[in-house]
């Protein structure tokens, strides 16, 4: 059971490509992923991952108390939580707003820049990836940015090559609509996380570190797995092989929450996000997440999203009307 993947899945990320990107040396913009940017392929979502992916040349990207960090022809910088963020050429630049010089798509086309002192050429594809599922676990323990690489050749992903294909692709027109890289974004997440996951030093705590935890992660794969299973503390320790104690201490200590708040708080994502996307009746979700009684649900939904299960379906259903 890939417990990364199941949690990125329930996430339900979506999103587009909304901008390329010519600059030329020197430049420097500020940037960050607007809501507006959002409304050619969702309504605008609770949680933004933004992400830009160097097609060519070199830029330095910077995000308040940090060091630049340099971004190549053929990497994707991604930013877990949307900051604010800062492109250029060098660093130490005077920025401009980035979105004071985007150009408006034209017809079956992509919002574009251009900008530059005319020296050294870099372009960029920016994008987003928007989840509505709230309390999401992942975003928000993550650094302020991850950087992948799209190697030419020799790519150990086919995920990266394919994106590589098709951002190609894209530039020269053969691709009519950017949905095609906004999934392959998707499937990049879920690779830039692992990749951050197996760099973490051995010590390192949280919830990420839980799933290379050989006991942790066993245990979040069996709660995933088996959601609908009356668990029990006791019983889960010895599906690990651990006692009750020993089992919960190590769990909390890497988690931040013990196993059984941990399992109600994913059961409550799962049950938002079949309450927005179907129209299953809320006993039948209720039931289908581990519950006795839809009585019991109601509390626990009620506990977690501060109304009930069916007020919290007719709001989504409402803003989705709306845009």
């Amino acid at each position: 059971m890939d417990t990364l993947l199941d949690i990125c899945r329930t996430m339900e990320l979506t999103g587009g490509v909304f901008l390329e990107a010519e600059f030329t040396a020197p430049w420097c913009v500020t940037s960050q992923v607007a809501p507006e940017d959002c409304s050619p392929f969702m309504p605008p979502p609770v949680q933004l991952i933004a992400y830009h992916y160097v097609t060519a040349g070199r830029l330095v990207l910077q995000t308040d108390g940090h060091a630049p960090v340099l971004v190549q022809a053929g990497e994707i910088i991604l930013m877990p939580r949307n900051d604010g963020h800062v492109l250029g050429s060098a660093a130490n630049l005077r920025p401009v707003n980035a979105h004071f010089l985007i150009q408006p798509a034209g017809a079956g086309g992509m919002a574009r820049i251009v900008y530059g002192g005319g020296g050294e050429r870099t372009q960029i594809l920016c994008g987003y990836l928007g989840t509505n599922t709230p309390n999401t676990a992942i975003c928000g323990i993550l650094p302020r940015m991850l950087k992948i690489g799209v190697e030419e050749g020799a790519s150990d992903s086919w995920i990266e090559s394919s994106f590589r294909f098709a951002a190609h692709q894209l530039a020269e027109g053969r691709i009519e609509s950017p949905a095609v890289l906004a999934k392959l974004a998707e499937l990049l997440f879920v690779e830039a996380v692992r990749r951050y996951v197996r760099s973490l030093p051995p010590e390192a705590n949280g919830w990420l570190a839980g799933l290379r935890d050989p006991a942790v992660g066993r245990a979040l794969a069996l709660l995933h797995s088996r959601m609908t299973h009356r668990w029990t503390t006791e019983e889960l320790a010895q599906e690990i092989g651990l006692s009750r104690s020993a089992f919960a201490e190590r769990f909390t200590s890497l988690i931040g929450e013990p196993p059984m708040r941990y399992l109600a708080n994913w059961r409550m994502q799962v049950a938002a996000q079949r309450l927005k996307g179907s129209h299953e009746s809320i006993a039948r979700i209720a039931f289908e997440i581990g519950y006795e009684s839809e009585a019991a649900f109601n509390r626990a939904f009620r506990r977690a999203f501060d109304m009930p299960p069916m007020a919290w379906r007719k709001l989504q259903s409402g803003v989705n009307a709306v845009s």
